[in-house]
């Protein structure tokens, strides 16, 4: 079980170079207040002077500090190149290679250099770590983390927030649940008080991992001893409380060795507490330190097995998502060109390898465009939208001119269909640009093989974007111009002899053959009673309160009233019926004939019809119903019939002309436009974060295998 430290200190050594946290190996860290004695406890645990040492804040970085013992046969660590053969003890800084300290003078020097580099001159603290290894033959194999000690106070250049940020920063470390907390507290003060304890006991409530190291038992007032404390009477501690007897400022001033130090310790202890001595002290604390760490790394390595295993599935595959080194720009930039229009066509086709689940995009949402949006919306169209009776009577009066219709004249029927027709134009247009937003749309959606390409070159992916945009902006008129046309050439011919309006026709037909002769029948009746038919025929037409003004505008009213050649006859003015027609027919009165002569006179405008309304509203006549209805009837018919046609014949021109047009052209396009070789160097320039990422995730690959490696040399005997 001895080997189980020195494969973390390698393991250490592996994450140290890529400076990743990401792995939390066991260690010791070393917490307490400032002035509380950490430095010197670990001192004495090396058993040489090594630390920055003075008043007020001194540790202002993390040190990481792995003990190495290194017997004189120990080949692994010694070697003739180093000039380490022979010697009892060195160290080593991470940041300084592979150059050997053997003067701990220059390693408590350059503790200070590399803590004034980053962390300033003047008292400022920096969570960046150090990390030195010192070989020996006089210690036992530890990795401890000497960490600021805590304060209240900011001084110096230390910002207002110092306490917080320490606190924080030993949190960091004491949360790792695979660390030992050596909990340092001093003996003359109250141990109730003690920050590292209340810390220790946040982030490891249970306290099956804190040790807690009493320091200064011999400057406690005289009458007083540390016996409760040591016993655990105060405060209990799992895993114990350990007094040591570390050297005192004066000491140090004076050059006193550790070795004598722990000499003077063990006489202290031996004369203060003799019932504690053996179970105290700073060789007792190493023997400890070494005990507890080797055992809860055997106990932490199973874990830690899985977790580098699961880092390294993880790490392989983003490094694979960052894709290797270009070689071959030119290559390269035609694959991913290529790749790109076979990623778009698919999605279109519905044949990519990533299938959107979530929502419909590519070809599909183009279909529920077609079928659903344009569609329902072109059903929901009524093919008399917006037309009134009063309007299909007003195109009725407007396409007989001055004379009065026989029928329902043709040309209203085509003035108001094509009216109508006219509104398909809109969604067939809004159809065209819907389609032209989802092909913009597939850029983002064109398969994930390709968007991690695009991420890696963000100019490539740029210039791609702006020729697919050109592209399908080049296109739109065109499909546009195709739209408009198809609603165009309905509009240009209304074809009446249209296989499926010709039915509805054929009714029509009959339906104004039952109207003739209902009209045979209504003039025989006229002939009879003439004066009832002309008054009749007269309210009709001036159903809105006017009386005409003399009989021949009354005869005009009569003719628009009527429908068939007979009832026509029948109201044509005779000798033999003008006393009827001038007994029945409301003429004006001898007030009305003078109000007409004044009228008539020099002196005043001209004015026999009073303005005429261009809608009115008022029951239409049976004949006026009818003709609005057969006008309804045809209109319904063909608005249906090119409806129908125009909801088929808009997806196909847009597919053609759009859709298919950008599928076939698309890769011709992008290497007209971007295959050219003075381009391909700065196209695929790769972004500065992606190859800063890819090179972190390389690295950390290679440490994770290293770290598997290393972990995977432990036999199952060595844990026991």
């Amino acid at each position: 079980m001895e080997a189980l430290i020195p494969v973390i200190n390698k393991l250490q050594d592996v994450f140290n170079t890529v400076g990743a946290d990401a792995i939390q190996l066991p260690q010791i860290i070393v917490v307490g207040t400032q002035s509380s004695g950490k430095s010197s406890v670990i001192e004495c645990l090396v058993g040489r002077s090594f630390l920055p040492r003075g008043t007020g804040i001194v540790t202002r970085r993390p040190l990481v500090l792995q003990l190495v013992y290194c017997p004189k046969d120990d080949r692994e660590h010694r070697n003739a190149e180093e000039g380490t053969l022979d010697l009892e003890e060195w160290g080593k800084f991470l940041h300084t290679k592979e150059k050997i300290y053997t003067n701990f003078d220059e390693i408590r020097k350059e503790i200070e250099a590399e803590t004034d580099r980053m962390a300033g001159r003047n008292k400022g603290v920096c969570p960046e770590p150090i990390s030195l290894k010192i070989f020996s033959l006089r210690v036992v194999n530890l990795t401890l983390v000497d960490l600021p000690g805590t304060t209240k106070v900011p001084v110096g250049d230390q910002p207002e927030d110092i306490e917080q940020q320490i606190r924080e920063l030993v949190i960091k470390y004491v949360s790792n649940p695979n660390s030992i907390i050596l909990a340092v507290v001093t003996a003359n003060t109250d141990m109730a008080t003690s920050e590292s304890l209340k810390m220790a006991k946040d982030c490891d409530p249970d306290g099956r991992r804190t040790l807690a190291v009493v320091t200064k038992l011999d400057l406690m007032d005289a009458g007083t001893d540390a016996i409760d404390i040591l016993c655990g009477r105060v405060i209990p501690v799992k895993l114990g409380i350990i007094g040591v007897v570390n050297r005192s400022q004066q000491d140090i001033m004076n050059n006193k060795t550790i070795k004598d130090a722990l000499k003077d310790e063990a006489t202290f202890l031996q004369r203060k507490y003799p019932t504690l001595a053996n179970r105290n002290g700073t060789p007792y604390l190493a023997k400890t330190l070494n005990r507890l760490l080797m055992h809860h790394i055997r106990d932490c390595l199973p874990d830690l097995k899985t977790r580098v295993n699961v880092m390294v599935s993880q790490f392989q595959s983003l490094l694979n998502s960052y894709g290797e080194d270009v070689s071959d720009k030119s290559q390269t930039l035609l694959q991913i060109i290529t790749k790109f229009a076979s990623a778009y066509c698919s999605t279109i086709e519905g044949t990519a390898r990533n299938i959107e689940t979530t929502e419909l995009c590519g070809g599909a949402r183009i279909c529920y465009i077609f079928h659903e949006t344009f569609g329902r919306t072109l059903d929901s169209i009524h093919p008399l939208s917006g037309l009134t009776k009063m309007d299909i009577l007003t195109a009725i009066r407007n396409a007989t001119g001055p004379r009065p219709a026989l029928f329902v004249p043709e040309v209203s029927f085509e003035l108001l269909v094509k009216r109508q027709i006219r509104r398909l134009e809109e969604p067939s247009l809004r159809c065209v640009e819907l389609v032209h937003e989802e092909m913009q749309r597939i850029i983002q959606h064109c398969g994930i093989e390709v968007q991690h390409e695009m991420l890696r070159f963000p100019k490539l992916h740029e210039k791609i974007i702006d020729v697919v945009t050109q592209l399908l902006r080049k296109r739109l008129p065109t499909t546009n111009s195709m739209v408009e046309n198809l609603v165009a050439i309905e509009l240009a011919y209304i074809n009446t002899k249209h296989p499926d309006f010709h039915q509805d026709a054929a009714l029509v037909t009959s339906l104004l053959k039952s109207v003739e002769e209902e009209d045979r029948r209504f003039g025989s009746s006229s002939k009879r009673n003439p004066v009832r038919s002309a008054t009749s025929a007269a309210n009709i037409i001036s159903g809105d309160g006017d009386v005409p003004k003399n009989h021949s505008i009354n005869r005009l009213n009569n003719d628009q009233a009527g429908g068939g050649t007979n009832w026509l006859s029948n109201l044509l003015p005779r000798g033999d019926n003008k006393e009827a027609s001038a007994e029945n027919s409301p003429m004006p009165t001898p007030t009305h004939q003078a109000d007409t002569k004044n009228i008539l006179s020099p002196q005043k405008p001209v004015n026999l019809l009073p303005e005429v309304p261009l809608q009115t509203s008022r029951r239409l006549s049976e004949k006026e119903q009818r003709d609005c209805d057969v006008i309804e009837r045809l209109i319904k018919s063909y608005f249906y019939i090119v409806r129908k046609s125009i909801q088929d014949s808009v997806p196909k021109a847009v597919m053609h002309f759009l859709v298919n047009f950008v599928k076939d052209n698309l890769q011709s396009e992008l290497v007209t436009h971007l295959y050219k070789s003075d381009h391909a160097e700065v196209l695929l320039g790769e972004s500065e974060h992606v190859a800063q990422r890819r090179k972190e995730a390389a690295d950390m690959l290679k440490a994770l295998q290293r770290a598997n490696h290393i972990i995977s040399e432990i036999r199952e005997t060595h844990m026991w």
